[in-house]
């Protein structure tokens, strides 16, 4: 049982039966707790830190614990929008969930020029309209994103002069005055990063800019920016299905003081207890995502599905959904660590914001962690050509 659930709950002492048959059951169906279980669901609402506590460090940054990342494309009609695994969401309900984010304590938005193009941009802009004081807002540059059409070209473009023209566009669609954080999106091979730096600090003069990131660099890639213009935060992948940042990123931000932001913390809804060995994504990667990546394909599955027992397994013993627990593991590994999963449901995210109440004695997080390295995960977690795109080391200055 959590140590929330040990101080708080009345009948800590007690086991129901039934409620735990209901409790295995929610595990290994990934239902949502508030279809199951009122009382647990309310402790852990009770539980979450409030926004002027519990905060997170990235660099100089204050936030709280779990951010939103705000990932959409263009829907069925202009009043719509899906996200990349094709689920629908009206333009208004998104900014009605983001508003709805900020209001329940959660301060990192997380945008990006490449998602939609601008669509997203756009969705956040309208929503945080009169709240936009209350959150540290993230967006992102370096793709080749023509400006009027929002096509996207071949390759990435890090120019100094394309990357201020990206960020006067972002800020137009934004609406506000000022990026808090803003990322190199991938690390272009054509541009030394000194360059890259140098035009975002430029940015940061004008007061355009407030802090730096990168994301998916190569570790020599981030020293190297670090010494022009101080990074905030390093976002890449990383999940209980996905632990390379374990292997030198996440030292070197501890070393350096960077915070460290985690994209598909959920993966790709993997670690939910939605996805089984007989779930199929189609092959149109263009419609979901999830079509085009290894880990996920028919093959690898059934091996995969190794992990997904042991996330349930663990929330049932802390009675919290496998959702939940993997975000919750996150936070228990470093405490610089914020992941900012995405949702296009308001009950996801209120399960999402839940799981910053979630806590693991040190004897609990070894175990799990013990568990999850037994496992092999089977197939490369994203696509060849985006694969290609991680840990590039730019170029020298000549």
């Amino acid at each position: 049982m959590s140590k929330f659930h040990q101080q708080n709950h009345p009948d800590s002492n007690l086991e129901s039966p039934l409620r735990r048959e209901l409790l295995v059951s929610a595990a290994v169906l990934g239902v949502a707790p508030w279809l199951l279980s009122s009382e647990s669901q309310a402790t852990l609402q009770a539980a979450i830190p409030k926004p002027a506590s519990g905060r997170r460090k990235l660099g100089a940054i204050e936030t709280f614990p779990i951010g939103l990342g705000c990932q959409w494309r263009a829907g069925a009609s202009k009043d719509s929008a899906q996200d990349y695994f094709g689920t629908p969401i009206d333009r208004s309900a998104a900014v009605a969930l983001i508003r709805r984010a900020v209001d329940n304590g959660v301060t990192l938005i997380d945008t990006a020029e490449a998602y939609g193009p601008f669509l997203s941009e756009e969705i956040v802009g309208e929503a945080l309209e009169g709240l936009r004081d209350n959150v540290v807002l993230g967006s992102k540059f370096g793709f080749n994103v023509d400006f009027e059409s929002g096509k996207m070209g071949e390759g990435l473009n890090s120019r100094p002069k394309h990357i201020k023209r990206v960020v006067e566009l972002s800020l137009r669609r934004l609406r506000t005055d000022r990026i808090d954080l803003l990322y190199q999106h991938r690390v272009d091979p054509q541009v030394p990063i000194e360059d890259v730096a140098g035009a975002v600090k430029d940015l940061v003069v004008e007061g355009k800019v407030i802090h730096f990131g990168l994301s998916e660099p190569g570790l020599n890639t981030i020293r190297r920016a670090h010494a022009i213009l101080p990074l905030a935060a390093i976002q890449n992948e990383y999940s209980m299905v996905w632990r390379g940042p374990e292997e030198g990123v996440l030292d070197l931000c501890e070393e350096l003081g960077i915070g460290f932001v985690c994209w598909a913390p959920l993966g790709y809804g993997f670690l939910t207890g939605t996805i089984t060995a007989e779930t199929r994504f189609g092959n149109d990667a263009e419609k979901d995502f999830r079509a085009g990546v290894p880990r996920l394909a028919p093959n690898a599955l059934e091996t995969n599905m190794a992990l997904v027992n042991v996330v349930r397994r663990w929330a049932l013993r802390k009675e919290v959904t496998p959702a939940q627990m993997a975000l919750a593991w996150l936070l228990a590994q470093r405490p610089f660590i914020v992941p900012i999963p995405g949702t296009t449901k308001t009950a996801h995210l209120d399960e999402n914001i839940s799981a910053a109440a979630i806590t693991f004695s040190d004897a609990e997080r070894r175990e799990l962690n013990e568990a999850i390295a037994a496992i092999r995960i089977e197939g490369a977690r994203l696509p060849p050509a985006i694969l290609s795109m991680s840990e590039v080391e730019a170029p020298p200055r000549k």
